[in-house]
């Protein structure tokens, strides 16, 4: 009689490379799976799930996301998702690395080490994101990703974001690419609607996956070309999933996460939220679920997973339908970690760190607070960024404002966005309207803000910017919003600060307060979160701002803090 640790027992097995489900028992033996059989066979079982009325599917694998968006730190991240069925994972830690560099990517390593989540790790490309526009806590040139590329679980030179430099030609990214190329590692990319003859630049350097939203004709454009579409949910439009289903054959995709706050997490799913969201849009169930698991584990070069397979990883997901994709069972390495979407274990002990003391400036005292130009008194237009409510794109608008005695008088006009640098301690600073939302009298302060994390303040009024940042400040990095007539919300992220020590329940609580608050503000987008963070995101057009000005993104270039 065979003997297992795990028996699985009256479930309906699918199929991967066919899409057949039959009725099967599912033999573990340590982490692996060791028999696929015919439902009744005699097994002697340490443990036994029932899954009489449920599908046995293969564990999830998200092949681009950063942990850090999740503001948790990695084992509360892979604790809370390994319970969505989230079991493997291919991290870029860009966001913790332009911070703290080299030494960021170690800590995250050995975090993940301690998880049952299978880590594997991509070295950020872009550090700082876009060289010579910002002040980051880090830079790594072509001999650091070269060595880094050889530390163990490391397996991808992470999403290269700065597609005009690769396009262009420039010679440092060049180098990095270089060094990847040479170890034989994955090129992850990030070009939203590149085209034409600069995205064949872009293939031609070696980079042949894109995670970013784009059109429907440049989505069947790379997929033609045979660029592997990641989708995470804001890609999986209706015109683009339209698109592809109309195609002669369905190309190869993934269903990736990129970037999920842990409230969203924990209330709506993780990699199988996006999943659901790939059914709504009408793509088969077969489609989705080779999506969450064959093809993700395929890219991530792990033939260990991704299917359910005598031999294979027992990752595995026991569901109530192909089209009901939260787990009723998690299992992850042969033991059982979640059920109904929820972990069986609690949180851990905080987590110890070096990255307490990365917020390098005091709170900005009424003079740091005030926006200086070198202009003559008089009436001003000034370069703002116009926010929607829909994404991050942010396009170029203007807003006339006085200037006096060389400081803009903007309270009462407009809404403003300040950034000041965090890292050396210098003190730049650089301010901008922002425009495209109604807001109250408040501000929102926060360290979190891609991808050089410097202290980003979105704000009504001086006593209110100041107010929201001091708190950040004492916090070691975090979250603020301070409004008139509101209680306000907020978050400490000490770790980098982009990162809480909590446990998931508490940063979910905190950080569902805090989209409440924004709201209550009149920042009104689908993610407000990333919407705020990524206006100092220099690779994501249109234009954008850092703390040493504003960027034109898609020309490279710096754009002029004044219209005309």
């Amino acid at each position: 009689m065979l003997t297992a640790d795990l028996l699985i027992r009256g479930g309906d097995v699918v199929s991967v490379h066919t899409g057949q489900v039959w009725r099967a028992d599912v033999a573990v033996v340590g982490d692996a799976i060791r028999a696929v059989l015919p439902p009744g066979t005699p097994v002697e079982a340490r443990e036994t799930v029932d899954a009489d009325g449920l599908v046995v599917a293969p564990g999830y694998v998200d092949a681009h996301m950063h942990i850090e968006s999740s503001l948790l730190a990695p084992a509360e991240f892979a604790r809370v998702t390994l319970a969505r069925g989230t079991t493997t994972v291919l991290a870029d830690a860009h966001e913790i690395v332009n911070v703290a560099g080299r030494e960021g990517q170690a800590w995250m390593i050995g975090q993940g080490e301690a998880t049952g989540q299978t880590m594997r790790w991509a070295v950020p490309s872009c550090v700082p994101a876009l060289d010579g526009f910002e002040t980051a806590g880090a830079r790594l040139d072509a001999d650091d990703v070269a060595e880094m590329l050889d530390w163990e679980g490391v397996t991808t030179l992470g999403e290269v974001m700065d597609y005009r430099a690769v396009v262009s030609g420039d010679p440092r990214m060049g180098a990095i690419i270089a060094a990847a190329r040479s170890r034989g590692v994955r090129l992850d990319g990030h070009c939203p609607n590149l085209s034409g003859a600069e995205l064949g630049e872009y293939l031609w350097a070696g980079i042949d996956s894109d995670h970013c939203k784009n059109t429907a004709e440049v989505a069947v454009e790379k997929a033609r070309l045979g660029m592997l579409l990641m989708l995470q949910e804001k890609c999986l439009t209706p015109e683009v999933v339209r698109a592809l289903l109309d195609l002669p054959h369905l190309p190869d995709f993934c269903l990736v996460t990129d970037d999920i706050v842990v409230d969203a997490i924990v209330s709506t799913g993780h990699l199988d939220r996006v999943g659901a969201v790939a059914l709504e849009r009408g793509l088969p169930p077969l489609a989705v679920l080779r999506a969450l698991t064959l093809q993700p584990a395929r890219r991530l070069g792990l033939d260990d997973r991704g299917t359910v397979t005598p031999g294979k990883r027992a990752d595995l997901v026991l569901l109530r339908s192909l089209t009901e994709l939260t787990p009723v069972v998690a299992i992850a390495g042969g033991t059982v970690v979640g059920r109904d979407g929820a972990p069986l274990t609690g949180p851990g002990p905080a987590p110890e760190h070096p990255f307490g003391g990365t917020v390098r400036i005091g709170a900005p005292d009424a003079r740091a607070a005030r926006w200086r130009v070198d202009l003559p008194d008089g009436d001003h237009a000034f370069r703002a960024l116009r926010v929607n409510p829909v994404d991050t794109y942010t396009e170029p608008d203007e807003v006339v404002l006085p200037v006096r005695g060389g400081v803009v008088h903007w309270q009462g006009r407009t809404a403003v966005v300040a950034v000041f640098e965090r890292h050396t301690g210098a003190g730049g600073v650089a301010f901008a309207p922002v425009t495209g939302q109604e807001l109250g009298a408040g501000a929102f302060a926060t360290t979190y803000a891609h991808d050089s994390h410097n202290l980003t303040v979105v704000a009504t009024s001086e006593d209110a910017l100041r107010e929201a940042a001091a708190r950040v400040v004492s916090w070691g990095g975090g979250m603020r919003l301070v409004r008139e007539g509101g209680a306000g919300a907020g978050i400490a992220l000490p770790i980098g600060g982009v990162m809480s020590e909590r446990p998931a329940d508490e940063v979910a609580r905190a950080t569902r307060e805090l989209r409440a608050e924004l709201a209550a503000w009149g920042w009104d987008n689908r993610n407000a979160f990333m919407s705020l963070s990524t206006l100092t995101l220099a690779v994501s057009p249109s234009v954008k701002i850092t703390d040493r000005g504003l960027v034109r993104v898609v020309e490279r270039a710096w754009e002029p803090a004044t219209v005309g």
